[in-house]
């Protein structure tokens, strides 16, 4: 009778079993602070209006909200995908003078409108994208400057429609949000609206080429990775975002004129995104926040101004080169990596060895 051999099954070591658990508790932890900073963001934005101290700061945190809008669908273009449109103030205008258009002389709702102003800056940056998008680096950046220059041009001649120099009044939104807490509220559930959108974007197959493409386009088409089609969506939808930012811009500032859209705002916007670090959500949404606030903290400061702007990109780009989200990440890693760390186990062997020299007795 044949007896097959009996073979003991095999048990991992207990250093590779420590090892597995203490990496599923590092994701479940992961999994966990991603869950509480998701449901944070909407609490915070709930109790912020109750926390200021004048309608003055709500303003100020209002015109963050708006900025942040544009700034992130921007993300996606400068941050993943690494395209250095410097123009998107262009589709900003875009969008403000859609909604003063047309409830001013079309009568139509404001938030009717502002839906308009999303697919009309959306189409523009479509059809800015087509031609624009196959310029490589630089020049992809003078064509969208370009782009800027002719709209407010553009806004200036045509004073029938726009106003010209003078300008155009804008409306307010209809209640719930003809009041300034009214009103903000509206711009947290759009701004949250975009950052969910792009957040889902930048962590799925498309953010993935979209950052894949911005280390090498070569290397992303040689992998199948459809270059010129996903840098298109990515700029389209930015282009929505400006122009939803723009008609909230409007209606905030009671009345525009194109000197509220020159170079000077779409080069803030960039450096917004170069500030907070390229490829992630939170620190641009940092540099949106610090860059805004600036002007008001050197209020007391006018002279100082332009100096303490210029000192604070000077030591972003050379202490944290990387941008405020990169360097947040990398010190919750290392404190992680702290706390979490196994024991270090001291080797008594050599500790023995070390310590009685040689040739003397044990």
């Amino acid at each position: 009778m044949n007896h097959s051999p009996i073979i003991a099954p095999q048990v991992a070591p207990a250093s590779a079993i420590l090892c597995s658990d203490s990496t599923a508790m590092n994701v479940r932890r992961s999994l966990t602070l991603r869950q509480w900073l998701g449901r944070a963001a909407p609490l915070l934005a709930l109790v912020l209006p109750f926390l200021l101290g004048n309608e003055y700061q709500l303003h100020v945190l209002t015109l963050i909200g708006i900025y942040w809008v544009l700034v992130c669908g921007l993300n996606l273009v400068v941050g993943y995908a690494g395209q250095l449109s410097v123009g998107h103030v262009g589709l900003l205008a875009i969008g403000a003078y859609t909604l003063v258009i047309l409830t001013g002389r079309a009568g139509v709702d404001p938030l009717v409108a502002m839906a308009v102003a999303g697919v009309l800056g959306g189409l523009c940056g479509f059809l800015l994208g087509l031609p624009a998008l196959r310029l490589p680096g630089f020049y992809f950046a003078m064509a969208t400057l370009a782009f800027s220059l002719i709209v407010t041009e553009q806004l200036v001649a045509h004073n029938t429609l726009t106003g010209g120099g003078a300008g155009m009044s804008a409306p307010m939104f209809g209640a719930p949000f003809d009041t300034p807490r009214g009103f903000y509220y509206l711009v947290a559930l759009i701004g949250l609206l975009v950052t969910w959108l792009t957040w889902n974007i930048g962590r799925r197959m498309w953010g993935r080429g979209l950052i894949a493409l911005r280390d090498s386009d070569v290397a992303a088409a040689a992998v199948g990775i459809p270059v010129f089609r996903l840098k298109l969506a990515a700029f389209t939808f930015s282009g929505v975002t400006a122009g939803v930012a723009g008609s909230l811009f409007a209606s905030l500032q009671g009345y525009i004129t194109p000197e509220a859209f020159l170079f000077e705002l779409g080069m803030f916007f960039f450096i917004c995104i170069i500030i907070g670090g390229r490829g992630n959500i939170i620190g641009p949404f940092a540099g949106t926040a610090v860059l805004t606030l600036l002007p008001e903290v050197a209020a007391p400061l006018a002279k100082l101004g332009n100096l303490l702007y210029g000192v604070l990109l000077l030591a972003a780009v050379l202490l944290i080169p990387k941008g405020i989200g990169s360097a947040v990440t990398a010190w919750t890693e290392r404190r992680r990596e702290r706390r979490h760390a196994p024991p270090i186990a001291p080797n008594l062997s050599r500790l023995a060895a070390a310590i009685h020299k040689p040739g003397e007795s044990t």
